[in-house]
């Protein structure tokens, strides 16, 4: 299953310089289970020292998935019960998946007592996938969805596509001029991408308008972290602005929800 998890966070300080700059940053994280275990079925999966029970899983229903378009309908049933297995020891995966078969079979009421199981032992696993926040005027809002159709769990590629709309309620134009990307995966490789702009521009918002646009990211594992930041010039007093908005997950389609602004 897919999942978007968002977050917002909004931190204001006096010491940025430039005063003809403002510097707003969005994280992107990618988020998956990192509690640890051994495969509990013979079914292959990569080793190493990240491979998670959430990446276990995931590999499995996608190695399903394959059996059963192949028609290979044995093995399907196979890694059916090592699923089944697999969610005997993590009542989370296992709750969350009959809430969606409620829900998607219209057993609403099913689906209640699923949703209160699960605020039972797992309080924070029910926060929906999407966010904004708003910072001296400027809203970001941030969706972002699983593709499974371009990923390779088996290969270690787990493909997201994400929206993102800025939108100036403040009374300046401002003018966004470049980017950052810091990206920081499960195993602790951390890549840096800069870039002017965004999809080619370096738009200019003016007061009451949007800028949306749409953009991917690749992953080599279902766990890590994103952080973008965007680089805006704006008639407007020194600030340093940073939201944290957007978490990833492929696991399933709801995510841990963030406490006190943490991760």
């Amino acid at each position: 299953m897919q999942s978007l998890c968002v977050k917002s966070f909004v931190g204001v300080g006096s010491d940025w310089v430039n005063c003809m700059r403002k510097r707003s940053g969005i994280g992107v994280v990618a988020c998956g289970s990192s509690k640890g275990g051994r495969d509990p079925n013979p079914v292959s999966v990569p080793t190493s020292s990240f491979v998670s029970r959430t990446q276990t899983y995931a590999l499995l229903k996608h190695q399903m998935e394959v059996a059963a378009k192949s028609e290979d309908y044995k093995e399907a049933a196979r890694i059916r019960d090592s699923l089944k297995l697999f969610e005997d020891e993590e009542p989370v995966l296992r709750l969350t998946r009959l809430l969606n078969e409620a829900v998607a079979d219209q057993r609403f009421q099913d689906a209640a007592r699923y949703r209160d199981e699960l605020n039972k032992i797992a309080p924070h696993s029910l926060l929906k996938c999407s966010s904004e926040a708003t910072t001296l005027g400027i809203k970001v809002q941030v969706r972002s969805v699983y593709i499974e159709s371009r990923s390779q769990p088996s290969k270690g590629l787990y493909f997201f596509a994400y929206r993102i709309r800025i939108t100036n309620n403040s009374d300046q134009p401002v003018q966004l001029l470049k980017r950052h990307w810091i990206i920081t995966d499960a195993n602790g490789k951390t890549e840096n991408v800069r870039g002017i702009g965004v999809v080619g521009e370096q738009p200019t918002i003016l007061p009451g308008t949007s800028f949306e646009y749409s953009s991917a990211c690749p992953l080599s594992t279902p766990s890590g972290r994103m952080v973008r930041q965007f680089y805006l010039e704006m008639l407007f007093p020194c600030s340093f602005i940073k939201l944290d908005v957007v978490a990833l997950s492929v696991d399933n389609q709801w995510r841990f929800r963030p406490q006190d602004n943490q991760w």
